[in-house]
């Protein structure tokens, strides 16, 4: 067993290999704190039929005994992978992507497993490094190493590797992945944070991935298999040749077209003519002649881009038309169309109680969110025909990169007590829905009346990085996606930064290039935030009439089984009369009410404050008789609140039987005399305290037992270990 290790943090960073998995192509157990994950690289001997892409699967795997914990549910075992597994999964897979050949065809798997979790400790740094190690160690021709580390930023300080509970307290929350010299991934949460601070953090955590990386080099010197080589399947010459000579003129007119449907009907035109040219004389190429057709057009995009023209039309800084709607759908709770050129955003608010939250339970916690952002793709945004199904991984990742930009934004600590989900309908696209959706949820959330603290917009920066020089370009279309470098997407309000997903196409990217593109994103932010505001510029006073109304009351903590009732007795009973859902948050002790009928809501929190009103010594309260007996008169003061008026307090004189004075049902005023230890009301219709007789002067009427202070007994009452068992 070879062992490696660095200081990352003040947390020893380990990595160990030769004794685990020891069939996989590549392995390592890597550790830090007591966060340990297992790594894995396999591949296929044989070749892919695939040509042009890299037929790369990356699937990460938290098992809940990491964490000493069982799984939830009726199956005890873990099952699909979750949200957090796929987003970790693609975290690992977007930097080493771009790190093999384009010609490279063996179908590479990468399998990561959590065994050991210390609630302190992030996995994905730590598995994106471990995975990298894993290629080092490995025979493929992989363009590593990489490494990764997380800043936090807090109090104006960056804090390497920050723990999960210092996370919870920072401003900014960046992932850097680098190779050491240049970044390879991005990803950052922030709290409107200005644009310095980030790059700031970029330069940090390259510095901060260097010994990662020489770790990682040592251990292959000492572990690592020798790399194979892998005969690439290559284009004929003569092949290339000839489709170069029957597209020459076409793709470049084709590329002139600035519709994106029209130019890709031109082009699929040019395939499909040159197939049919070629059949006879390369048959079975087909696929091949489709790649290198597709790599011509992007030498020609790249060419252009580079000479200052872009497909559209547009400058290299120019942003697409945007136009904005609310208020678009009749019964939502808030509802935006956003529209920037050929991508649009459907972006739709719904309101709902403590009872929608959706509940979180992973190896790290067990909480409940409140704040959600779904992600849709439908076919029909691109023209496409194909199943509708469950959300894919891009799904989940883009709708994660939006509600992040977002989120941080919604109001906090329980002063907007509803629990908001948010759907981006993806209704076209041609680049930066992502973008488009995070604007759309900004004006839909506005729209619905939720108190935001500013409004965010977001777009998507692209680069041609060329050895003769660089370009970058605004708001990128799905071509320049496609076949530009860089997809760097940069989200904020006015203030600052709320959210970056970097993706390369490179093996890297320089902090410098990095930072330019960000101020040019920036101008571009102010600009859609003003096309935004003419059409809202802050948050709606009423909510929608169809949303909840729901209202909060903080009770004491002992009150709440009252308020419940024996079986859930008394709150069932006031769901059904007022039409509302009642939660209470055992750890705050916070009532929560909620219900279409602002009466209802209104009815059900007086009936709560009632529960849970305390009696007052000295107040005066207008009750019912509610029952009889022959030595005073029981007076409901309030829902759940009696107390007893001893005959001898029920009038002025002398009282012989109760019945003469008060009847059941009956409604009297009273005084609030005292309360004993056992908490039993003691009440006087006398309502002036001042003139209350002494207690050993009254005449105490009836035939109630008379003053206990001289009740001698002959007998006194044996201890019960003294007394006989009593019979049944």
């Amino acid at each position: 067993m070879e062992r490696v290790q660095t200081d990352v943090g003040g947390r020893q960073l380990v990595i160990e290999a030769g004794d685990l998995a020891k069939q996989a192509n590549g392995a390592v157990r890597i550790q830090y704190g007591d966060t340990v994950l297992l790594m894995t690289v396999c591949y296929k001997e044989e070749p892919a039929q695939s040509f042009g892409f890299l037929p790369l699967t990356v699937d990460y795997r938290e098992y809940y005994s990491a964490a000493g914990k069982i799984p939830g549910g009726f199956f005890k075992r873990e099952g699909r992978p979750r949200e957090r597994e796929i987003l970790i999964s693609r975290m690992i897979d977007r930097p080493i992507r771009p790190l093999f050949s384009k010609e490279f065809n063996h179908e590479i798997q990468i399998i990561g497993f959590l065994f050991s979790h210390d609630g302190e400790n992030q996995p994905d740094p730590i598995a994106i490094t471990g995975a990298s190690a894993a290629l080092m160690l490995s025979e493929l021709p992989f363009a590593g190493p990489i490494a990764a580390v997380r800043i936090g930023y807090k109090d104006g300080e960056f804090i390497v590797n920050p723990t999960i509970a210092q996370l919870d307290e920072c401003d900014f929350n960046m992932l850097v992945v680098s190779n050491g010299s240049t970044i390879n991934m991005a990803e950052c949460e922030a709290n409107e944070v200005p644009n310095e601070t980030v790059v700031e953090a970029m330069r940090k955590g390259v510095e901060l991935c260097k010994p990662l990386i020489e770790m990682q080099r040592e251990l292959a010197a000492k572990a690592g298999k020798p790399k194979k080589s892998f005969e690439d399947e290559g284009v004929p010459a003569e092949l290339e040749a000839k489709l170069k000579e029957l597209t020459r003129d076409r793709i470049p007119a084709a590329n002139e077209i600035t519709d994106k449907q029209e130019r890709g009907r031109a082009r699929k035109e040019i395939t499909d003519e040159v197939i049919e040219a070629l059949a006879e004389e390369f048959p079975d190429s087909e696929q091949m002649i489709v790649t290198i057709i597709d790599r011509l057009i992007e030498a020609d995009v790249r060419a252009k881009a580079l000479s200052g023209k872009r497909l559209d039309g547009r400058d290299m800084d120019e942003v697409r038309p945007i136009s904005c709607e609310v208020g678009v759908l009749p019964r939502t709770h808030g509802s935006a169309l956003f529209t920037r050129g050929q991508t649009q955003s459907l972006a739709v608010v719904t309101l709902g109680t403590k009872s929608d939250e959706q509940r979180v339970d992973d190896v790290e916690r067990d909480a409940w969110k409140s704040f959600m952002l779904h992600y849709d793709f439908p076919p029909f945004s691109v023209g496409e025909v194909r199943f509708l199904r469950g959300p894919g991984r891009r799904e989940i990742g883009h709708g994660e990169l939006a509600e992040k930009s977002v989120r941080v934004l919604a109001p906090q600590d329980g002063n907007f007590p509803y629990t908001i989900r948010i759907n981006s309908h993806i209704l076209e696209s041609n680049g930066s829905s992502s973008m488009a959706s995070v604007c759309g949820a900004s004006l839909a959330l506005f729209d619905a009346g939720v108190p935001m603290r500013n409004a965010t917009a977001g777009v998507a920066m692209g680069l041609v990085s060329e050895p003769s020089g660089y370009v970058l370009l605004t708001d990128i279309i799905g071509d320049e996606d496609h076949y530009g470098d860089m997809d760097f997407k940069v989200a904020g309000t006015r203030e600052g930064i709320t959210g970056i997903q970097l993706d390369l196409k490179l093996t890297g990217v320089s902090v410098d290039v990095l930072a330019e593109a960000i101020e040019r994103a920036t101008a571009v932010r102010m600009h859609i935030l003003d096309v935004m505001d003419k059409t809202i510029s802050a948050p709606r006073s009423e909510l929608s009439e169809f949303a909840p109304r729901i209202a909060t009351l903080v009770i004491p903590h002992d009150k709440i089984g009252e308020v419940i009732g024996p079986g859930g007795k008394v709150i069932r009973r006031i769901t059904e009369e007022t039409e509302t859902t009642i939660d209470i948050d055992d750890e705050t002790s916070t009532v929560i009410i909620a219900g279409t009928n602002p009466d209802g809501v209104h009815a059900a929190l007086e009936q709560v404050k009632e529960i849970v009103r305390e009696v007052e010594v000295g107040q005066i309260y207008e009750g019912t008789v509610v029952r009889i007996t022959n030595f005073g008169a029981f007076v409901e003061l309030f829902r759940g609140k009696d107390g007893l008026v001893h005959i001898s307090n029920l009038a002025p004189h002398r009282v012989e039987k109760v019945e003469d004075v008060v009847k059941v049902g009956e409604r009297i005023k009273v005084r609030v005399k005292g309360i004993d230890e056992l908490g039993r009301v003691d009440l006087t219709t006398n309502l002036d305290p001042s003139k209350d007789r002494p207690r050993s002067s009254r005449d105490r009427g009836g035939s109630y037992r008379g003053d206990r202070r001289n009740d001698k007994r002959r007998h006194p009452r044996k201890p019960d270990s003294e007394r006989p068992a009593r019979r049944h």
